[in-house]
């Protein structure tokens, strides 16, 4: 569990994704051409996605 709660919060989330997230995203060859980066994408997700409350 994180930091001993039994429950996630989107905090939680926020700390992991990046690991979790960058090695399951699969660049297409345009992309790879343009040299996007799939932490840049995960990073961009993060931002945008809003937080429920």
């Amino acid at each position: 569990y994180m930091e001993g709660r039994d429950y996630v919060l989107p905090e939680d989330i926020k700390e992991v994704a990046l690991d979790v997230m960058n090695h399951r995203i699969l660049l297409n060859y345009e992309a790879e051409a343009d040299n996007v980066k799939t932490a840049d994408i995960v990073k961009a997700l993060l931002q945008k996605v809003p937080i429920s409350k």
